[in-house]
């Protein structure tokens, strides 16, 4: 409740119904916030970088002792603690955006980040162009007829300069990995672990000490708002997506000069509605540079497949140690792997994690359901004009472009591809 000077109580509205006010132009944001409205959750709103993926929406002294513990033992990454004045506070470095602590929070004071409004200022402010980064997974997620030619338009027409699919930037990746495995993958007992493409696995890697064991290869996404950047330096990049934990990689200090913000399916439809743009209705404006093992990242099991094609075609002889694959989806399944892995209970040389059911499809900010998402996924992948990586003459082209001369020099890259993860991938 809200105490006003003239004497009454008047209930202060959520952060929910502010972010929704705004879009709909019921706060002129050029004026002083109205006293109904709590300033923080602006502050939020306008300055999303300063607050991590996950944040309170109201402080958690009044919460009950067993609803504090439960919130507390929800993150998997130790993000969440108690102060000493016994009010709850959430640690910006060490969140991941994983969701899983909003989801087991019965009072509701936790929230999901929101880049929506910074996006749209930094789009009034954009000194080059810009340019979204659309997710493998986007296929379905703003209707059927929804095409990749219609939501060019769309962006089009909301100040972008244009849509870049990631899965391209997949395709690039999926032939780093396949050559990591064939590098260091020689004998029964090596293994490599994967998908550098899902923030919550990597964060697992992590904690477990794993990491030793990950090729190091940046995720499409970031790969993407690198060469953006790289051949327009100027240029402003927006990753659009179904997963809340992509905010919070895009922040870490190694890949931050690659993705400007992070906004999810969510917040793009929230930013269709406000302007009134119905993308089904809009003239196409197609480009189809993808191939089947970029597009299917985004479901469990993907990588897995692109990379087994990709190492069969580097190495057409046969002598190489092939990849056996193995996946988990969701938090849960993922520990599962790693603990049955630990223990010598699996042979697989491959390992492929997802921090969400059914892969980034399954994302808590997805419009679409995991399975539907799949569907879609599959159906466009099938629907590319090559399947491989090495088939795209779009990969190589770019890769020209870029001062790649071989596939086999995304081996040496130090810049646009590679994180420093660990020693065992490293050349010795």
């Amino acid at each position: 409740m809200y105490r006003r000077n003239e004497g009454f109580f008047m209930e202060r509205k959520s952060f929910d119904e502010l972010y929704r006010d705004i879009l709909q132009q019921k706060i002129d944001l050029r004026e002083p916030l109205p006293p109904e409205y709590d300033p923080l959750h602006l502050d939020c709103l306008l300055h999303p970088k300063n607050y991590a993926p996950v944040f309170q929406t109201t402080q958690f002294q009044n919460c009950e002792e067993e609803i504090k513990r439960k919130c507390i033992q929800s993150c998997l990454f130790e993000a969440i603690k108690e102060e000493e004045n016994g009010k709850v506070s959430i640690d910006t470095e060490k969140c991941t955006g994983c969701g899983g602590c909003i989801h087991s929070c019965k009072p509701e004071k936790l929230q999901g980040s929101r880049d929506l409004l910074a996006v749209m200022m930094a789009l009034r402010k954009k000194k080059g162009e810009a340019y979204i980064l659309a997710a493998p997974a986007f296929m379905g997620q703003f209707g059927k007829e929804v095409t990749p030619g219609k939501l060019r338009s769309a962006f089009r027409i909301l100040g972008f300069d244009g849509m870049v699919e990631v899965a391209l930037f997949a395709d690039i990746l999926t032939m780093k990995e396949a050559l990591e495995f064939d590098r260091h993958v020689r004998k029964a007992g090596d293994f490599q672990m994967t998908s550098c493409c899902c923030p919550i696995w990597i964060s697992m890697l992590r904690k477990e000490k794993w990491m030793d064991h990950v090729p190091g290869a940046v995720s499409p996404m970031i790969a993407a708002g690198r060469v953006v950047k790289r051949l327009h330096p100027e240029a402003l990049t927006v990753f659009i997506g179904p997963c809340l934990a992509k905010k919070a990689e895009a922040r870490e200090a190694d890949v931050a000069d690659a993705v400007d913000y992070v906004l999810t399916f969510q917040e793009v439809n929230d930013l269709f509605e406000a302007a009134k743009i119905d993308p089904k209705t809009l003239p196409e404006r197609g480009r189809d540079h993808s191939s089947r093992a970029g597009r299917i990242y985004a479901r469990t099991g993907g990588v897995s497949e692109a990379v087994t094609k990709t190492v069969r075609q580097l190495r057409s002889d046969g002598k190489s140690i092939q990849v056996k694959a193995e996946q988990a989806d969701g938090v849960s399944d993922c520990r599962k792997l790693l603990e049955r892995f630990r223990k010598g209970d699996s042979d697989a040389n491959f390992l492929e994690g997802m921090g969400c059911k059914g892969g980034c499809v399954g994302g808590p900010k997805a419009m679409l359901s995991a399975k539907q998402g799949t569907e879609y996924v599959n159906e466009y992948g099938n629907a590319a004009k090559v399947k491989t990586p090495l088939e795209n003459p779009y990969v190589m082209q770019l890769m020209k472009e870029l001062g790649f001369d071989t596939v086999e020099a995304l081996l040496e890259d130090e810049t646009l591809f590679t994180r420093n993860f660990g020693k065992e991938f490293s050349d010795n």
